[in-house]
């Protein structure tokens, strides 16, 4: 099963909300499936949002089971696999002038931003975008907010359990530096 067909099949295995079916038409038809998940950093190539959706929604559903923790499953692949919506039509590719290893310049293929709906912040962005499809719960609301780092707000608000779910992409980074956790050992 390739990259797009394992989303797709987990969308409809893992989350029965309403809303999904018509969220997933509209991604077929959008670049989710071939766009970068950024412009140089992780997954910055053709595929790269899918394939980091992929990713996050192994990382968090492995770190529930390794942490022993009792969230919705259906939450989890939500979060996980919609945190990045803001990014479906954002990016183009483009072409630079750059020096060769023998200092020759060439043109060179990059990805660039190219925002069509700006609406706030990267997180903000994804919600707002997401509920069009489905409503969201305000625990599934306040991860997706939180994904990029800690968030005051969350964190002063809302109960260490409702904020469990942010943690992941931190605990996951703490256990790779200290070489218990592998990307490549789990995906």
């Amino acid at each position: 099963m390739n990259d797009e067909e394992t989303f797709l099949n987990l969308c409809k295995t893992e989350i029965h909300r309403d809303g999904i079916q018509d969220l997933t038409d509209w991604l077929k038809k959008s670049d989710f499936f071939t766009a970068p998940a950024s412009t140089k950093f992780h997954g910055n190539f053709e595929g790269g949002l899918c394939k980091h959706s992929l990713n996050v929604a192994q990382m968090l559903s492995d770190l529930c089971t390794l942490q022993n923790l009792s969230f919705n499953r259906e939450s989890v692949f939500i979060v996980s696999l919609f945190h990045d919506l803001c990014k479906v039509n954002f990016y183009k590719k483009g072409f630079r002038n750059i020096k060769d290893e023998n200092g020759c310049w060439i043109t060179k293929e990059f990805w660039e931003i190219d925002e069509k709906f700006p609406c706030g912040e990267h997180a903000d962005k994804s919600i707002i975008l997401l509920q069009q499809y489905m409503k969201l719960s305000p625990e599934e609301i306040f991860a997706i907010r939180a994904h990029m780092g800690g968030s005051a707000t969350v964190y002063e608000t809302f109960s260490r359990r409702n904020i469990c779910y942010t943690r992941a992409h931190g605990r996951i980074r703490y256990l790779r530096k200290r070489r218990k956790f592998s990307y490549r050992q789990n995906f």
